[in-house]
């Protein structure tokens, strides 16, 4: 069955990879994306060569006017939804949480927390059937000390989300779930000013190396498919064993 899935922060990365997916099974895919025009036109290439169809639209997940503009377009272009994909999150630079700036911390959980609550939200009030899948991170269990707590703190904000929405939801024929990701080789890294982390952490987890962005965007397929219907308020770990 055609379904039609709004994929937030879809121009790269785990976003990108679950998009493509998405045209393989020949569905409409909503990519949103926050700066990079041309790599997101290229997302929207690519479904359409893969056998789905797809438009792009800028919009910062922060911004509630932009988000409700997102939903509106998706639901008047292919006429109606059936899955959100909450992934547009940020990572700062290395740093203990006592070097954190307010500014930092704010940016984080801004985009991280709020954003992807006022997505939530705005699926909520929309939808009538369907998927939520929220993409979370492994660092929600392992807290990311020396690294990134703030981003850490961020995910499991998410995981807490994942729980108390689904209950909400599930009398309304909506099921709520969230991956967590582990060390995955995306560009999320670069930002954060280690672009070799995946690669150079990957091999102390238990299967040996780093994940692919595929490999998660296929656990993401899994739960917004009806091949996952009695799946909610699951969070599903992707990480290699870590």
């Amino acid at each position: 069955m055609t379904k039609t899935i709004l994929i937030t922060g879809a121009s790269r990365g785990i976003g990108r990879a679950t998009a493509l997916l998405c045209g393989a099974e020949g569905w409409a895919v909503a990519v949103n994306y926050a700066r990079d025009g041309a790599a997101a036109a290229e997302t929207v290439a690519r479904v359409k060569e893969a056998g789905g169809d797809a438009f792009a639209m800028q919009g910062d997940v922060r911004d509630e006017a932009a988000v409700a503009a997102l939903f509106e377009r998706t639901v008047e272009t292919f006429g109606g939804l059936d899955g959100v994909v909450n992934n547009a999150g940020i990572v700062a630079p290395k740093s203990t949480v006592a070097e954190m700036s307010v500014e930092r911390m704010r940016g984080v959980f801004e985009t991280n927390v709020l954003g992807a609550y006022i997505v939530a939200r705005e699926a909520a009030r929309r939808m009538t059937r369907g998927s939520i899948v929220n993409v979370s991170s492994a660092a929600a269990r392992l807290g990311s000390a020396g690294e990134y707590v703030d981003y850490a703190g961020s995910k499991g904000a998410m995981d807490t989300m994942t729980t108390g929405l689904s209950n909400e939801l599930a009398p309304r024929g909506i099921r709520v779930n969230a991956v967590r990701p582990g060390l995955i080789a995306t560009d999320i890294h670069a930002s954060g000013g280690q672009p070799d982390r995946a690669d150079r952490l990957g091999g102390a987890t238990p299967i040996g190396r780093a994940g692919t962005a595929e490999e998660v965007a296929q656990a993401i397929i899994w739960l917004l498919s009806d091949k996952a219907s009695y799946v909610t308020g699951a969070t599903v770990d992707v990480s290699g064993g870590r």
